[in-house]
């Protein structure tokens, strides 16, 4: 083993490694500060991000682990958001829980670190920030919650609310019924149990090569998930003395098996600017083409809401993510390893489905070609997203006349007016929505359908943004549009009445309105009202400096790495 890290701040007779070694003593023995790596736990536990509330729980199995090892476990409160609590919307501090992150590994005496995370923000700030400070890097995923049942059926978090609620809207479920559904959606601790955003992210975080295999998407409550820490703690220890940090393990390879596997799960568009953010502290060149380049046209092998029948539990049960991956393994880069130090194609092996139904074969796929498709035009010049496997298929190729709303203020105060000009065929678009615009790139993309036409049975129309959808949501949705309208994209010049046109097999959303006359116009006062103009704080810094969505969404300045060097002392 080479030097460690921590022997910086600890070896020596000087009063810089007294003091670092005093502070820390408080009952440890003195053999903790000599030649056993320092793990800190990551630890994102919060009661006001209920889905990670467990973690505790999870970090005291990891330090268990650390100890069997000869390791000594730290730990290590970080940033958590909660998807579900926090205004105006989470992805806003996602940037900033990445960089407190890394910032806190790196000034401290760590050699190796766990990343504790499950709610949709934090498993993508964690691995943010351990790509920039290059410490050898492990996540254990905080598993979805148990499946919820009402009225007989399941219930999915997330997809349940925004069915449930349309139906609310359209008089068919009365508001006690909705109400009584909310204690049997949310039954155990766990993030999201449909194919949602913290669902996506876990699963694509061990296709990524980042997760002790065959350990994402192991339900919260089942015992099986502090087995796994325990040995991811033990993992850990081992990391530090093979060196295995991000840098080495992490490549090209690996996001292409990540975008396999999003393509094959079904999961959430959110996983795309995630991916994008976190090549990006890697210096590894990902771009929105390869997303559909590689992934596209994957099939889609898992029947899980929001574009299936089944919830999280039903998956692990059927076989988890190593069966779903097996039976795309030749789609799979064999080069790309994992944090084992083994490649994620040797997991595979052993893999096996034992419920057809929850996870397809190959040969009968929930959808043949499922994966996100990335859509450009001169209404996304830089792209947009659509996920086939969410939409309509009769939606899939459409024209109709936009209706427009300058902020989501707007939409609220008018979509459901009785006057409103619009109908099935109508085209809903919202902007003011992006990094910039809002700020921060909210889950509003999928808005709800005008009241009238809920009435009238209509459950789904096109429906354009420049913010994000929850990955628990559904329908034909066009989001993620770039340049966003607060960052001069064409979506702020659009007009009620204009024609947009949407062609997912050849991958266009145009509106249809003439060069030159796109040209000729400016936005309106309304929209460049919606703007966010924060005057202080990290909404001001952040506005300043975020990117847009088809290159992740970073801040400028936090794009590419720093490393674990700190050369000054502190006394």
């Amino acid at each position: 083993m080479e030097r460690l890290r921590s022997a910086q701040w600890y070896e020596g007779q000087d009063r810089n490694a007294y003091i670092h070694r005093a502070w820390m003593r408080r009952g440890v023995p003195g053999d903790a500060f000599t030649g056993r790596p320092q793990i800190a736990i990551a630890n994102t536990a919060s009661d006001l991000t209920p889905c990670n509330a467990h973690l505790d729980e999870v970090a005291a199995s990891v330090r268990n682990g650390v100890y069997e090892a000869g390791g000594i476990p730290l730990d290590l409160p970080v940033v958590s958001l909660g998807e579900t609590q926090v205004r105006p919307t989470a992805m806003l501090w996602r940037n900033m829980a990445a960089m407190a992150t890394e910032e806190m590994l790196r000034a401290n005496p760590v050699d190796g670190v766990v990343l504790l995370g499950g709610c949709d923000k934090t498993i993508p700030s964690l691995l943010m920030a351990a790509a920039s400070v290059d410490l050898p890097a492990v996540v254990v995923p905080g598993g979805p919650m148990l499946n919820g049942t009402f009225r007989g059926g399941l219930l999915g978090c997330g997809t349940g609310v925004w069915r449930l609620s349309e139906e609310v809207r359209a008089g068919t479920l009365s508001q006690e019924e909705f109400t009584r559904s909310e204690s049997a959606m949310i039954r155990s601790r766990g993030h999201c149990n449909t194919m949602g955003t913290a669902s996506t992210m876990a699963l694509v975080a061990e296709a990524l090569g980042t997760v002790l295999p065959g350990t994402a998407g192991t339900p919260a409550p089942d015992s099986r998930l502090l087995e796994a820490a325990h040995h991811t703690g033990r993992l850990a220890v081992d990391m530090v003395g093979a060196g295995r940090r991000p840098a080495t393990f992490l490549t090209e390879a690996s996001f292409h098996n990540a975008i396999v596997a999003l393509a094959a799960i079904g999961g959430s568009t959110n996983a795309v600017v995630h991916l994008l953010a976190v090549a990006g502290r890697l210096g590894i060149d990902l771009s929105l083409d390869d997303f559909d380049r590689i992934g596209s046209r994957v099939p889609v092998l898992v029947d899980l809401q929001p574009a299936g029948r089944f919830l999280m539990e039903d998956f692990h049960r059927a076989g988890g993510l190593l069966a779903v991956l097996r039976e795309v393994r030749d789609l799979l880069d064999p080069d790309a390893l994992t944090v084992t130090g083994r490649p994620l194609v040797a997991c595979l092996d052993d893999a096996a489905i034992w419920d057809g139904e929850v996870i397809r074969t190959r040969g009968r796929p929930l959808v043949a070609e499922g994966g996100i498709a990335v859509l450009r035009g001169n209404l996304a010049p830089d792209g947009a997203l659509v996920k086939p496997a969410a939409a309509s298929p009769h939606l899939l190729r459409h024209r109709g006349r936009a209706v427009v709303f300058d902020s989501i203020e707007d939409f609220r105060a008018r979509i459901d007016d009785p006057g409103l000009d619009v109908d099935a065929d109508s085209v809903l678009v919202l902007r003011g929505c992006g990094p910039k615009g809002y700020p921060g790139m909210p889950e509003v993309a999928n808005m709800p359908l005008p009241k009238k036409l809920l009435e009238q049975g209509v459950r789904d129309m096109v429906r354009v943004c420049d913010g994000r959808m929850s990955g628990t949501a559904y329908g034909t949705v066009v989001l993620h549009v770039a340049p966003e309208a607060a960052a001069g994209g064409p979506l702020a010049l659009v007009r009620t009445g204009d024609f947009i046109t949407l062609d997912v097999e050849a991958r266009r959303i145009d509106v249809d309105v003439p060069e030159a006359e796109l040209a000729r116009r400016t936005p309106d006062q309304a929209t460049v009202t919606g703007f966010a103009a924060p005057r202080r704080g990290w909404e001001r810094l952040y506005i300043d400096h975020v990117l847009q969505a088809d290159t992740g969404a970073d801040l400028d300045f936090l794009v590419g790495s720093s490393g674990s060097e700190v050369t000054r002392e502190s006394h």
